[in-house]
């Protein structure tokens, strides 16, 4: 950490020097819980009155850190093993911080972090590959499900009606859920089309909301060929059940509440699986605005901190004895911590 002094209203070096230590060592004393800071700072006034060089002043603090000032800067170190800076140099800027590096997060998440290299990147990597294994287990289940309905809907439900059996869309295998038989598509067959009547059937029901729809009264007919009466028929026409995929769960409960739990898990399974993609897209997003945190604090010299002081004016304070301190205290300072992003 390198401390220096910003503005400094007619300060001699040794007054520069000895206030820098003075802040530090206040910081010191807040930040580690150690004794207070008018304690702290008696081993400034100690290298003071010693007759310490006005430009080389230092002072060794109770936890054994040696703090050091020269001119208007003070070097301290950072952490345990940390190297000391020397006066006058700027913090060192890690290059290894490419800009495409939150590019490639946003593809594969943690790749960026490990071009920066970050310990974050198995992380990243871990919970994207935990996330795609349950997406993928969901897809199977919701799979499974699938056939199972599907298989029960045309061996049982269908059966009796013969034909091919084709594979009907999502809505007709949900129909098939809500109504026990469709009915029949054409109740005469040849001439014209004649619409199912039963309204308990899922066929009966269509031509019921036809009618509701473009009929005056859906109880009394118009004649055949108004206008009316073909939307109505146009209207049957495009959402009724043909013959071959006609279906009755008469006399087969027991499987229709078969067929019904397997349509309920498969809409639970990809429920889930839908909501496994957005937490992998969140994924990717959370890990490429960290790289691109990473590379802007790397790139643009690190994290800087503004702290300014106003220091009291009645010559109180731990260098009150030291006329040299006593005018410092006098003035405003104002110091900026310099630290490399880790």
């Amino acid at each position: 950490m390198r401390v220096t002094l910003r503005s400094c209203r007619s300060w001699r070096p040794a007054t520069t020097s000895l206030c820098a230590l003075a802040f530090v060592t206040l910081l010191r004393g807040l930040s580690a819980q150690t004794p207070s800071p008018v304690a702290l700072a008696r081993p400034l006034a100690s290298a003071a009155t010693a007759g310490s060089s006005p430009l080389n002043i230092s002072a060794t603090m109770p936890d054994g850190v040696v703090l050091r000032a020269s001119g208007d800067s003070i070097t301290v170190p950072a952490a345990p093993g940390v190297p000391l800076r020397r006066a006058g140099e700027m913090p060192r800027i890690d290059t290894v911080a490419p800009w495409w590096a939150p590019a490639a997060s946003l593809l594969l998440p943690g790749s960026g972090q490990f071009v920066l290299r970050q310990q974050r990147t198995v992380a990243y990597l871990a919970a994207e590959t935990f996330v795609l294994i349950q997406y993928l287990g969901a897809r199977r289940d919701g799979g499974k499900q699938r056939d199972r309905y599907r298989a029960l809907a045309r061996d049982v439900a269908r059966a009796p009606f013969g034909g091919a059996r084709p594979v009907g869309s999502w809505d007709y295998y949900e129909s098939m859920e809500k109504y026990d038989e469709s009915g029949v598509f054409d109740r005469v067959p040849g001439g014209e089309l004649d619409p199912e009547t039963d309204e308990t059937t899922f066929n009966g029901a269509r031509w019921l909301l036809a009618r509701e729809t473009y009929w005056r009264d859906p109880d009394q007919a118009p004649a055949r060929g108004s206008a009316e009466y073909q939307r109505a028929l146009a209207a049957y026409m495009e959402r009724a059940v043909r013959d071959e995929f006609r279906w009755s769960w008469r006399d087969a409960q027991l499987e229709r509440d078969l067929y019904q739990q397997a349509v309920a898990g498969a809409n639970r399974s990809y429920q889930r699986a839908t909501t496994l993609v957005g937490i992998v897209a969140v994924n990717h997003l959370l890990s490429m605005v960290d790289a691109y945190v990473n590379v802007r604090l790397r790139r643009y010299g690190g994290v800087a901190v503004s702290t300014s002081a106003l220091l009291p004016r009645d010559g109180m304070g731990p260098f009150s004895g030291s006329p040299a301190a006593s005018d410092a205290w006098r003035d405003r300072f104002a110091v900026q911590l310099h630290a490399p992003f880790r």
